[in-house]
């Protein structure tokens, strides 16, 4: 527990120091959002804040997981007869994990450059977006189900994602394969992504909902570490089967440490935007820390409030195409509660309020399974 709470703490830190740098930064660079003029007027205000803020906790969630390890290698590896299996290197979940968070944040950035470069909120297209998460989740998502080799010290047999479907742990029952397993893991990516894209417009607000998503998966992935198989056969059904759930904890909790610094410059009114180097590289590290913790089905509960901002837009273009109305003043719904008359700060303490009943229902199922076996 020790190295995910220095991975934290490092991460909150360095956060909070760069990103106030950062944001002079790319005021003098000129990197600031264009805005959209079909939006509500009072964003008109915002125009020029800069962006592309992912850049910073990208680099700082990456420099607080190497700081968790560096703990990691200086704790003992026995402690009163007691022998810990833990990581002292890189693993094969953690180069997943980190990969599918810079690559996606890549793709990301070059959206947020085509926008400043031609101060206009359109970037890439959205097939092109597609196409650059598409490739970032297939290469990721086929060393998640076919390497089986070690990075670090230990020996393993065990993949990170398996070909089965996942609520709280693998259910045996809904073996997609290996092929479909990658395929789901690029359709997981790719929802994930775009949905904390449409939830990041309103400032603090995709940050919060982010923090307490990742909050959750260090909880879950320090419970699995504390009950883990070890990578053997699981001896009972308490025990859960997962490849590197310490890792899990680690990455979870750098992420998280690193939103709560983010949060503190990105909160209304924001001194910077997280871009989509932010939101997409966020919503890549969400879907990939729910395949390696064998959390699938449940992330949808976890990310309600994602899932409801995507739904939302999925309403809206389908009633405009097929009866040419609009459900919503505006999509994503969160825009509509700003038309509608809503104060902004209002909208995300609400939105957030929202994320976190999903993150608590989700965590309660989690543990109420365990308890049900242990009962």
């Amino acid at each position: 527990m020790r190295a995910v709470i220095v991975a934290a703490f490092v991460a909150f830190a360095l956060t909070m120091a760069l990103t106030p740098l950062a944001a002079k930064l790319f005021r003098r660079l000129k990197a600031g959002q264009p805005i959209r003029t079909d939006g509500p007027q009072t964003h008109l205000a915002k125009a020029g804040t800069p962006t592309m803020g992912g850049v910073v906790f990208i680099f700082t969630t990456v420099l607080a997981y190497v700081a968790g390890h560096l703990v990691l290698m200086a704790l003992p590896e026995e402690v009163d007869g007691v022998t810990f299996n833990r990581p002292t290197g890189f693993t094969a979940t953690g180069i997943v994990l980190i990969g599918l968070f810079i690559t996606c944040g890549f793709v990301g950035f070059i959206d947020d450059w085509l926008k400043i470069r031609r101060k206009h909120s359109g970037g890439i297209s959205g097939k092109a977006k597609v196409l650059g998460l598409t490739i970032a989740a297939t290469i990721f998502g086929l060393m998640a189900v076919y390497y089986t080799g070690s990075i670090d010290s230990r020996d393993f047999s065990e993949t990170v994602a398996t070909p089965f479907v996942s609520f709280t742990r693998d259910i045996e029952w809904l073996n997609v394969t290996e092929i479909g397993m990658v395929v789901l893991i690029v359709l997981l990516v790719n929802a994930t992504a775009n949905g904390v894209n449409l939830t990041d417009g309103l400032d603090g607000l995709a940050t919060g909902a982010s923090m307490m998503a990742f909050l959750a998966f260090m909880i879950i992935g320090f419970w699995e570490y504390r009950h883990w198989c070890g990578g053997a056969q699981p001896a009972d059904n308490l025990c859960y089967d997962v490849r590197d759930p310490l890792e899990i904890a680690l990455i979870a909790g750098a992420a998280a440490g690193a939103m709560f610094g983010f949060l503190w410059w990105n909160t209304s009114p924001a001194q910077i935007f997280m871009g989509d180097s932010g939101s997409l590289s966020l919503g890549a590290l969400i879907a990939g820390l729910a395949f390696a913790s064998k959390t699938i089905l449940l992330l949808p509960i976890l990310g309600a409030l994602f899932v409801i901002t995507t739904a939302s837009v999925m309403i809206q273009v389908t009633s405009f195409k097929l009866t040419g109305r609009r459900v919503f003043r505006m999509s994503p719904i969160q825009h509509h509660f700003e038309l509608a008359g809503w104060s902004e700060v209002t909208i995300v303490v609400r939105f957030w309020i929202i994320a976190g009943i999903g993150v608590a229902i989700a965590l309660g199922f989690f543990f109420a399974d365990f308890l049900r076996i242990a009962g």
